[in-house]
């Protein structure tokens, strides 16, 4: 009996883990691959998946999944050292799930088109919590049939799907999305720190604002858990949080739009990612931005 057709899935990160790992869960038959090979073992172990020794491993996928650091890996995998498109079946569906630039795809897609493969972008938003439960927000671009190739697997991934466009119009939406997110929370730690000064208390500010017209994603579901409380540990690094702004920053360039307030947060994103090195988590930003104000936020 022939076996079913794999998914591929390269890319066990925080996010891939639990994306790959709601697949294997939901039945289908996942080949995951990882630069940590003892993360690449524990996942098979875990979900009982099978596990990629080496881009040969692809050859019985119909559709891969890359979820990476970045547009530079993932065409480095995809036709760069990784080599991974030319061991795929013919007529395969490549999925991008990472957030990057879309101006990778101009190194992937000749390459994709070449060997008879389709591919679409899908970046995600919904952080670790909602890898976990299967709720990711996904913004998908690319062709109408290749997508609907991939919505067996972004049903089991994801809450929300919105078609955004052509390929690469998924990960400029990302990208805007993170942009609007990171000066939110860099934005209401600056409120917070002066409330405190003011005389009150951080976190019943942040209270008020959660009732308020303040309210934003930060304020709901990273101040108290990961800032107030000192913990600093989202699961989403402060450089990818920079990367996706330069990202955004990119793309306000390339369509020539004036975006002053942006530009700022670009600069203290990377300030930040600097000065705080790269494991740390993106809400570590407080961090930086209470050294340079000379205080600290201490919630009664």
């Amino acid at each position: 009996m022939t076996r079913p057709e794999a998914i591929g899935f390269i890319g066990l990160g925080n996010m891939g883990w639990p994306m790959a790992g709601n697949l294997c869960k939901a039945g289908f038959r996942v080949i995951g691959m990882d630069a940590d090979g003892e993360r690449q073992a524990a996942f098979a172990d875990t979900f009982g998946a099978e596990v990629a020794e080496g881009a040969e491993a692809f050859a019985e996928t119909d559709r891969l999944i890359t979820m990476l650091p970045d547009g530079r890996i993932v065409a480095d995998v995809l036709v760069g050292a990784g080599d991974v498109l030319r061991h795929l079946p013919q007529g395969s569906l490549v999925i991008d799930m990472s957030s990057g630039d879309p101006s990778a795809y101009e190194t992937i897609t000749p390459e994709v088109e070449r060997l008879g493969h389709a591919m679409i972008d899908a970046p995600v938003s919904g952080g670790t919590g909602g890898a976990e439960a299967g709720t990711l927000t996904i913004m998908t671009g690319g062709d109408d049939a290749a997508i609907d190739r991939a919505m067996p697997l972004f049903e089991v991934m994801g809450g929300k799907i919105f078609r955004t466009g052509g390929l690469g119009s998924g990960q400029a939406m990302k990208a805007l999305n993170n942009l609007a997110s990171a000066t939110a929370l860099m934005v209401t730690i600056e409120v917070l720190i002066t409330a405190q000064r003011f005389g009150l208390d951080p976190a019943m500010v942040n209270s008020i604002l959660n009732v308020s017209t303040g309210r934003n994603n930060s304020t709901d579901k990273k101040i108290a858990p990961h800032v107030l409380s000192r913990t600093f540990d989202s699961g989403f690094g402060l450089s990818l949080m920079a990367k996706d702004l330069r990202t955004a920053h990119a793309i306000a360039e390339r369509t020539k739009t004036p975006v002053p307030l942006s530009d700022l947060a670009v600069q203290m994103a990377q300030q930040a990612s600097e000065a705080l090195g790269p494991d740390a988590d993106h809400t570590a930003v407080a961090l930086w931005i209470e050294e340079r104000v000379g205080d600290t936020l201490k919630p009664s």
